[in-house]
């Protein structure tokens, strides 16, 4: 969804790895508002057993995460180290 350019959805916060979101959708972002060796590993998944859309990467606290993808399946987070955020999801 989106108000004229701006890109919009619904929050999410997370603080560790699980389900997010479940069933279709679509990712607008993620935002770090922590992180200590923090990663991010994201899949079109109910479980996190398939599906990777976005692989491992490093977080840095106080960063916006652009993430434009399409959800058939949920949105599953595996957060390495130690790291929170907010999922922007629709």
């Amino acid at each position: 969804m989106a108000i004229g350019n701006l890109p919009i959805g619904s929050a999410y916060p997370i603080t560790g790895t699980g389900q997010v979101k479940t069933g279709f959708g679509a990712i607008v972002g993620f935002f770090c508002s922590s992180s200590t060796s923090g990663t991010l590993t994201v899949y079109d998944s109910a479980s996190g057993a398939s599906n990777q859309i976005v692989a491992s990467f490093p977080l840095v606290a106080g960063q916006y995460y652009p993430l434009p993808f399409a959800l058939a399946n949920g949105l599953y987070a595996v957060v390495g180290g130690a790291a929170t955020g907010t999922f922007s999801a629709v």
